[in-house]
């Protein structure tokens, strides 16, 4: 009975089904019932019970299972034990971020990290929609928001500030916004989630909280459209700073209105289990960091966005 056996069998019983549970780990039906008898041929029962729509634990299965499941996290632990002390990274990287983040910046990095460790695989996950690690496949995700699920694991990467954030060409052809209550007069540009756009923006200045009801003909789920149409004046944005750097660096975006802050958001690496906080993983968390808090001191530098602490003081 080998390992990689054991890792189908855990996934059948997840997914009631050797066919999604062969998708899920990117091998044939075939190849991943054959798994399923083998174990079931060793073990001198059967550990699924047939049915015509799915297949559900068997009594064995049930008591089995468990101790399956325990025994191949302890050997997984011990193997990243061990290449944590020879300071060894491989495996595979299976990772989501959102589309903008991921298409203009982490992708990028990534490709650095790849090729300083040879060992190193990638799978990337690039969407806005809500993530499901087991649905998606994938082992972390790069999210803006603290994780408000208790069971979840991760790494703080930073505090992202938003932007007001317009073109040149637009705003030679609006007067600018001075203060919140201004904003009414212009066309938004918003992200929706699940049909709902995200049109009312919340702005502070010291401690006095200003929202406004944004109204705009352009909406999208894709942050990275947003922004593109940002770029090409079609109206304002809040976005975040790591999203709009190059465009804010390279002048094609204007931080409107700098003296009122949209919201300040944290940029999370999370992952579902502990014992996926792997060498490869912290690794990437380092890199992560580093590569952020880098961008935002270029930032506060040539004065594109007011320093962090200028935000956070009441």
């Amino acid at each position: 009975m080998n390992i990689d056996d054991l890792q189908v069998i855990l996934k059948v019983a997840e997914f009631r089904s050797i066919t999604a549970a062969a998708a899920s780990l990117d091998m044939r039906t075939a190849t991943a019932s054959a798994a399923v008898k083998r174990v079931e041929q060793t073990l001198g029962t059967e550990l699924f019970v047939r049915t015509t729509r799915q297949l559900r634990l068997s009594r064995a299965g049930e008591k089995y299972l468990p101790h399956c499941e325990q025994a191949i996290q302890v050997l997984e632990q011990a193997r990243q034990s061990l290449l944590s002390d020879q300071g060894a990274v491989d495996g595979e990287l299976r990772l989501a971020v959102s589309s903008d983040l991921g298409r203009n910046q982490v992708i990028p990095w990534l490709d650095q990290i790849l090729d300083a460790h040879p060992k190193l695989s990638l799978r990337v996950n690039i969407s806005d929609s809500n993530m499901d690690f087991y649905r998606d496949s994938v082992d972390m995700a790069l999210r803006y928001g603290s994780p408000n699920d208790a069971s979840l694991y991760g790494f703080k990467i930073c505090d992202v500030p938003g932007v007001l954030c317009a073109s040149p060409a637009y705003l030679e052809q609006h007067p600018v916004p001075e203060h919140p209550h201004e904003l009414a007069a212009h066309n938004g540009l918003f992200y929706q989630l699940q049909d709902i756009p995200y049109d009312v923006w919340t702005f502070r200045q010291g401690d006095q909280q200003f929202k406004v009801r944004m109204r705009g003909d352009r909406a999208s789920n894709d942050g990275d459209l947003v922004r593109r149409w940002c770029v090409a004046g079609k109206g304002l944005a809040v976005k975040s700073c790591l999203d709009t750097a190059e465009d804010l660096l390279a002048g094609r975006l204007i931080n409107v209105m700098p003296a009122f802050q949209p919201r300040i958001t944290e940029l999370w690496l999370i992952c579902p289990s502990r014992q996926l906080i792997t060498p490869a993983m912290r690794l990437l968390r380092d890199q992560l960091q580093e590569k952020c808090q880098a961008i935002i001191l270029q930032l506060e530098r040539q004065q594109k966005i007011p320093a962090l602490s200028q935000h956070t003081t009441p």
